[in-house]
């Protein structure tokens, strides 16, 4: 394997893990939030990816795509809390379907897994540039 192949491969999954890390950021940022309807109640999110294989791409590079960013059906909590501002007409508020705990596993996960590919490309350049010493 090329070594451009293993940059191209570690920056899709860096592309990918910051694009995960974004959206459990704004999931634990939106863990408390409250609404007065449940179809205004915030939703978690999760991405989507799909593995790229070299040959689906004709030789192309292969590595990480985002497919896209999905909400959870999960139905938000509902509380009976009448003397709230923001309570509908019978007294409900309805809460945001994030499992905060959930979301810091994820979050610890999406970081080593970024961190990891951080260090594959950091090992490929040192690798790279043993290999143009070698040739001097």
């Amino acid at each position: 394997m090329a070594v451009e192949r293993v940059f191209d491969i570690a920056g899709s999954a860096l592309s990918a893990g910051s694009v995960r890390l974004n959206t459990i950021s704004s999931n634990l940022a939106n863990a408390d939030t409250v609404s007065a309807t449940p179809e205004e109640a915030y939703r978690s999110r999760e991405p989507v990816f799909a593995n790229v294989l070299a040959g689906q791409l004709g030789g192309g590079s292969a590595g990480v795509r985002v497919l896209g960013v999905v909400e959870s059906l999960a139905e938000p909590r509902k509380e009976y809390q009448p003397d709230h501002p923001g309570a509908d007409a019978d007294g409900y508020l309805y809460y945001s379907n994030v499992n905060v705990m959930e979301q810091l596993a994820n979050l610890i996960s999406a970081s080593r897994s970024y961190q990891t590919n951080v260090d594959v490309m950091s090992t490929a350049r040192q690798l790279l540039l043993k290999t143009l010493e070698l040739g001097r």
